[in-house]
């Protein structure tokens, strides 16, 4: 059986029935119970920042740590409906009858593995991006992990996805920056 170089860009297509393949038991419930641990820790770090953020006397509601504090709790109810099917799952595989034959409507989920490389690319590129902002400044930082994210999914074109990730965070720091009154680190650009 092969397997596609990529299957976060090229084999997981809408539509398509696709399966994680790996080992039995326990391994394949840690494999499950992964993403929502990694859900479950960015809702962490956020409840962190909103718990040791600094808000001025007098701040009326929402306030700043509104919005931050709604998608913490997204992302906890997220990371508790990923659990819940990772374990559903789980317990169908233990309990899934063996079928001799299949029709063509029930067409069984094409299997696909993690992608350790496109992974890496993509969780690096984030704590790359969180570490260097406050040096790069939000337009080169943003870029660059646009860049590493597309690449992380498979882009073929490094120069028009740099291009389009530096047009999309200089758009993103005009909007924020300058129309919203919401300064963004601007860097090196900026002479810190």
């Amino acid at each position: 059986m092969t397997f596609p170089a990529n299957p976060t860009a090229t084999s997981a297509v809408v539509g398509d029935r696709l399966r994680l393949v790996s080992g039995p038991g326990a391994a394949a419930l840690l494999k499950g119970l992964t993403m929502p641990a990694v859900v479950a820790a960015f809702a962490t770090y956020l409840v962190v920042g909103i718990l040791t953020m600094k808000v001025p006397a007098g701040t009326v509601f929402p306030g700043p740590q509104f919005f931050p504090a709604i998608i913490a709790a997204g992302l906890y109810v997220f990371a508790a409906a990923l659990v819940v099917s990772a374990v559903k799952e789980m317990r169908e595989r233990a309990t899934a009858p063996v079928r001799a034959t299949a029709t063509a409507d029930d067409a069984a989920p094409r299997p696909v593995r993690v992608d350790v490389r496109s992974l890496a690319w993509v969780v690096v590129s984030f704590f790359a991006f969180a570490f260097l902002l406050d040096i790069l400044g939000w337009i080169i930082a943003a870029g660059l992990l646009f860049w590493c994210v597309a690449r992380g999914f498979g882009s073929r074109k490094p120069v028009a996805s740099l291009v389009v990730g530096l047009t999309v965070s200089s758009l993103a720091y005009i909007g924020f920056d300058m129309l919203l009154g919401m300064p963004l680190p601007s860097g090196i650009l900026g002479g810190f």
